[in-house]
């Protein structure tokens, strides 16, 4: 079989059969069409060996791409990538090099960025008018109060806050569900203060426009929304010009964006004594182990314990 055509048929099954997201699909295409381009496309899939692979990392390692080169997760993407093809073809009794030999590179440790307490206090504050009450509040300043709440409030994803609709968000109960990663669905709450601050944004539009969070005209007046044929929702990067907007209004130092927010959902769970695998769930891991990026929280109070403790 040519690579070509065993990338094609596992696309195909990635979409079809397992049902994965189109963003996931996309993302294995960009990855293993890079790899056609360095086998060749008509290569039989059976004739690549361990060397073919090793140095097809090894040409990434080399590779360039927007002006730098290509970090050690990037690599490690390509090759996972790479296994996930092997094992489908594996299963489907096609010959070709196992995929348990293909090593996926090793990155560094991540390190989570937060906010503490008083920085959510002084995000939150910036938002002129909504809590101040100096000024009657705009209906952008009550959607990009809405927006920072309930980003900290739920660790939803920048790409599920964008998808949100009305009909979703249950305000009396302060709960909805969401899709998230792997078309997984997850229950997520609302904190009163968010639930409260999304309230006043949809009580004060007029329109019937399905989705939670809008755009508003640059030529309008502040309060009104675009309706109609020209209605758009807010895009990931919307967002995350708001987050920054409002970061820096705040007079925050470090990079944060609606990722940030995320982690500082997380952080102040496990902080108050939220256990790991209730924290998994509520931000719809997959794998406990991308949950335990945030056990610095746990080395922190640890730290604390034996500085109070250790006489």
């Amino acid at each position: 079989m040519k690579f070509s055509d065993a990338v094609d048929d596992f696309l195909t099954a990635v979409r079809i059969e397992k049902n994965q997201s189109e963003k996931t699909a996309q993302n294995y295409e960009h990855y293993l069409r890079r790899a056609a381009d360095f086998f060749g496309e008509d290569k039989d899939v059976g004739a690549i060996s361990f060397r073919d692979v090793r140095n097809f990392l090894l040409h990434l390692n080399d590779l360039e791409s927007r002006g730098g080169k290509l970090s050690v997760k990037t690599r490690g993407y390509h090759a996972t990538a790479l296994r996930a093809l092997f094992k489908f073809l594996t299963k489907r009794d096609v010959e070709c090099l196992a995929p348990e030999k293909i090593d996926v590179p090793k990155s560094e440790k991540r390190i989570v960025e937060f906010l503490t307490p008083e920085e959510l206090e002084r995000l939150f504050d910036s938002v002129g008018g909504v809590k101040t009450g100096l000024k009657p509040a705009s209906t952008k300043d009550l959607r990009d109060a809405a927006i920072l709440e309930t980003l900290y409030s739920t660790g939803l994803r920048v790409s599920e806050l964008v998808s949100l609709n009305r009909k979703q968000v249950d305000l009396k109960r302060r709960e909805f569900a969401v899709t998230g990663k792997g078309r997984k669905t997850r229950i997520v709450f609302l904190t009163p203060e968010a639930a409260e601050k999304i309230g006043a944004y949809l009580n004060r539009r007029t329109d019937n426009l399905p989705a939670v969070f809008l755009s508003h005209s640059r030529n309008a007046k502040a309060d009104e929304i675009v309706g109609g044929a020209n209605a758009k929702r807010l895009t990931a990067w919307s967002i995350a010009a708001i987050v920054r907007k409002y970061a820096v209004a705040a007079g925050i130092v470090k990079k944060v964006t609606p990722h940030t927010l995320r982690h500082s959902f997380a952080t102040t769970l496990l902080n108050n004594g939220a256990d790991i695998r209730s924290v998994q769930e509520m931000l719809g891991h997959a794998s406990i182990t991308t949950t335990q990026i945030y056990t610095h929280v746990t080395n922190k109070r640890l730290k604390e314990v034996h500085t109070k403790f250790h006489r």
